[in-house]
């Protein structure tokens, strides 16, 4: 058991080995017990389907076995923490994306395949699906940052770019569109595009107050249309690395405040809450240790001592 006074690290991995899926337990040892990738990859391979994508409810508010593009972008962000975001694994991923792109050439948020699962009310389930800024502009982000290139990539950056120029503009968006736009900037080739976009995204997010920039005066900031009671987004939940474009948006003392307020976020268990719409019990046990990583991650990236 967690000693009383013990670091955030090892309450968390408490929590952890008590809570969290094999997959989650071997990222946790990847990055935190210096366990090694084999491990990693062998846990995210059971969720491998053999039309290249994943399924088997790896991202836990989709269920069912089939692949999705929302499970296979989670995958890839897998992939790319343990250094093995290229060679053949993403050939095959890609094959996957080009089978189930629209007609524009970018992926949906659900693929119709869905359809007599489980799966979140609030995604609707339709037999011909718009393509979506965030089921893909994740995955083109995470593709170009490794250096892969392949077809399918040369029309989905085309519409993460259409996507991304046109949001805010006369229009709200919202948090997990911004998160979208700015996995897709992260890691597009194109530099000097990406940080005027971000800058212009960073006003919008600040004008429409999609960031609690002061989590003391929390109940003053709107929670947007369709999310949870109490569901606001931070500074850290943009700008995950201080080297994300996101990091500009916000002052030093507006990120500390923000990584003050995530440190302080986790549980006496040891986990961190998640802060979006629970539909199944199910669902909360698997995403608390999804969360707990990434909330480590993240102050760990800020040099915050975890």
């Amino acid at each position: 058991m967690a000693r009383s006074g013990a670091s955030p690290v090892v309450r968390a991995e408490q929590f952890l080995w008590l809570t969290a899926r094999v997959l989650e337990q071997r990222r946790f040892a990847f990055h935190f017990l210096d366990g090694g990738p084999d491990a990693v990859e062998a846990a995210l391979n059971a969720y491998l389907g053999d039309d290249g994508g994943y399924g088997h409810a790896l991202e836990p508010d989709l269920r069912g076995p089939v692949s999705q593009p929302l499970h296979t972008a989670h995958a890839l962000r897998v992939l790319d923490e343990i250094g093995r975001c290229g060679d053949r694994r993403v050939e095959r991923v890609c094959r996957y994306l080009t089978a189930i792109s629209t007609a524009d050439g970018a992926l949906p948020a659900l693929h119709p395949s869905l359809r007599g699962y489980p799966a979140a009310p609030w995604i609707p389930i339709v037999d011909d699906p718009p393509s979506d800024l965030l089921a893909t502009g994740p995955v083109v982000g995470l593709l170009h940052r490794n250096a892969v290139w392949h077809a399918w990539l040369f029309r989905a950056t085309d519409f993460c770019w259409a996507a991304v120029d046109a949001l805010g503009q006369g229009a709200k968006t919202h948090p997990y569109e911004v998160q979208a736009a700015v996995a897709f900037l992260d890691g597009a080739p194109d530099r000097a595009r990406a940080e005027a976009a971000a800058e212009r995204i960073g006003r919008v997010v600040r004008e429409q107050r999609l960031a609690v920039l002061d989590p003391e005066h929390l109940t003053e900031y709107p929670v947007p249309d369709g999310y949870a009671p109490g569901e606001h987004h931070f500074p850290h939940d943009y700008a995950r690395n201080p080297d994300s474009v996101a990091a500009a948006w916000f002052t030093d003392a507006e990120l500390e405040r923000s990584l003050d307020f995530l440190a302080a976020s986790q549980e006496e268990d040891g986990g961190w809450p998640i802060r979006w719409r629970e539909w199944a019990p199910g669902t909360r046990l698997e995403c608390r240790p999804m969360v707990t990583i990434t909330a480590l991650l993240t102050l760990r990236a800020y040099g915050r001592a975890v």
